[in-house]
C-alpha cells in the first residue's frame, strides 16, 4: 500500500485548517449518549491547536433530508460536548457554506475552534457537487481528514476538498489505515479471522480476501447457516440465503485449496421464534428441529472457537456469533469476546460495527489491541476495495 500524507508533513501554523471528523453520534435531545467518536478525534484536534491552527471542523450527523436546517440533526450538542472535553470554547456556525460560516471562519484566530453545521443539511455534500465542494474548500487553506468511518464515501468533504487544498490524514485515520493494512500484509501468525453477522451476501468480498490471508476462518452468526447448507446440513427455520449456497460451497473449496481451516458451529442454541422469551433448546448441528431457528452458537462451539483464538498471533473480528442483543442468545458472542481479551500476546483487532458494541457491552474494550471506529470503512479496507477518502491522500496524488 502506498503511503498517505500525514499530519507531521503539514504546515498548519496560523492557517485555517478544515478538519473532517465523524461526529455522527447518538443523541437524545441535546445530550450526546455516546461520545466515543468525538474522543477518537481528540489527539488530532489537540495536535492542530498546539500547532496554532485556526480550526474549522466539518462533520455529518444522521440522515437529514438535505433541504436545510433540521433541529434534531444539529451538531450543536456535539459542539457542547467537544467544548467540555478540550476545555476551550467551540464556536458553532449556523450554516455550512453560508454567510455565518464564512464570517466566523474569516474571524478565527490561532488556536480557536469553529464547528460548521451538519454537512448533510445540503444535499450537494453526498452528490459531491463541484460548486459546493469548491465553496467548502474556500473556507480553509489546509485539509485534514480524520473521519475514517466515512473514508469509503465519495462525498464532497471526503474526496472532493483534496482536489483544491493540500491534504493530509489525521492521526486516527492514519492509525486505522496502518493497523488494518499491516494486519493484512504482515500479520503475526497464526492469523485467525472471525466473521459473524446475518448475511453471507454482505461479506462475500471480505470472506474471499481473508481466505487469501488468514490461517483459520471462524464463521458464526446467521451467515453460518448458508455455509452449513452448502455442506448438506439441515438448518430448520434458521436464517439462510438459498441463492448463495453455491457461492458458499465455492468459498469452502477455495479455503481447502489454500490450506485455510474453516470452523463452523458444531452445536447451536435454537429457538421457536425470534424473541427474548422464546422456548430454546441446545442441539448439535445435525439436529436442528425443522420448526426452530439457530439464534446463537452452542457451548461445544464456544470451546472450539475459543481454542482457535487462544492459539492465534493475530485475531480480526467482525460480526456477532448470535442475536447478542437478547441476553438469552448472547453467550456465544460473549465467549468469543472473552477469548480475544484473554489472548494477551495476540494483536486483537475489532473491525467496527456490532463487534464494537459487543466488546463494549461485555466491558472488554480496553483488553483489545485495536478497535476500528468504522464498520463499513474497515470492511472496505480489509476486502481490498479502494477508499475514495484514502486514495486522495496518497503520496504523489
Amino acid at each position: 500500500m502506498s503511503h498517505i500524507r500525514t499530519l507531521d508533513q503539514a504546515d498548519v501554523a496560523g492557517k485555517r485548517v478544515l478538519l473532517r471528523v465523524d461526529f455522527n453520534v447518538p443523541l437524545r435531545g441535546k445530550t450526546v449518549l455516546d461520545d466515543t467518536r468525538i474522543r477518537a478525534c481528540i489527539p488530532t484536534i489537540e495536535y492542530l491547536l498546539e500547532h496554532d491552527a485556526r480550526l474549522i471542523i466539518l462533520s455529518h450527523l444522521g440522515r437529514p433530508s438535505g433541504e436545510g436546517y433540521q433541529k434534531e440533526f444539529s451538531l450543536g450538542p456535539a459542539a457542547a460536548r467537544l467544548e467540555e472535553i478540550i476545555g476551550r470554547p467551540v464556536q458553532m456556525a449556523s450554516d455550512v457554506i453560508g454567510p455565518d460560516a464564512h464570517a466566523k471562519a474569516d474571524a478565527l484566530q490561532d488556536g480557536e475552534v469553529l464547528l460548521l453545521e451538519n454537512l448533510r443539511f445540503d444535499a450537494r455534500e453526498k452528490l459531491k457537487d463541484p460548486t459546493f465542494t469548491k465553496e467548502l474548500a474556500s473556507l480553509g487553506e489546509v485539509f485534514v481528514n480524520d473521519a475514517f468511518g466515512a473514508a469509503h464515501r465519495d462525498h464532497a468533504s471526503i474526496s472532493g476538498i483534496p482536489e483544491h487544498l493540500p491534504s493530509y490524514a489525521g492521526l486516527l485515520l492514519q492509525k486505522e489505515v496502518q493497523t488494518l493494512s499491516s494486519m493484512l500484509d504482515n500479520p503475526k501468525r497464526p492469523f485467525v479471522a472471525i466473521l459473524g453477522g446475518s448475511k453471507v451476501s454482505d461479506k462475500v468480498a471480505i470472506i474471499n480476501s481473508l481466505i487469501d490471508r488468514c490461517d483459520t476462518l471462524i464463521i458464526g452468526g446467521g451467515m453460518c447457516f448458508t455455509f452449513l447448507l452448502a455442506q448438506g446440513k439441515p438448518v430448520g427455520n434458521s436464517l439462510k440465503e438459498l441463492e448463495w449456497i453455491g457461492r458458499a460451497a465455492l468459498m469452502l473449496e477455495h479455503a481447502e485449496q489454500k490450506g485455510v481451516k474453516i470452523l463452523l458451529p458444531v452445536d447451536v442454541v435454537a429457538a421457536d421464534r425470534f424473541s427474548p422469551d422464546a422456548a430454546t433448546v441446545t442441539v448439535d448441528i445435525d439436529s436442528i428441529p425443522e420448526d426452530m431457528m439457530g439464534m446463537d452458537i452452542g457451548p461445544e462451539t464456544d470451546k472450539l472457537f475459543t481454542e482457535a483464538i487462544q492459539g492465534a498471533g493475530t485475531v480480526f473480528w467482525n460480526g456477532p456469533m448470535g442475536v447478542f442483543e437478547m441476553d438469552a442468545f448472547a453467550a456465544g458472542t460473549r465467549e468469543v469476546a472473552i477469548a480475544c481479551a484473554e489472548n494477551a500476546s495476540a494483536d486483537t483487532i475489532i473491525g467496527g460495527g456490532d463487534s464494537v458494541s459487543a466488546v463494549n457491552k461485555f466491558g472488554l474494550a480496553d483488553k483489545m489491541t485495536f478497535i476500528s471506529t468504522g464498520g463499513g470503512a474497515s470492511m472496505k479496507l480489509v476486502e481490498g476495495s479502494p477508499m475514495p477518502g484514502v486514495e486522495v491522500l496518497k503520496e504523489g496524488e
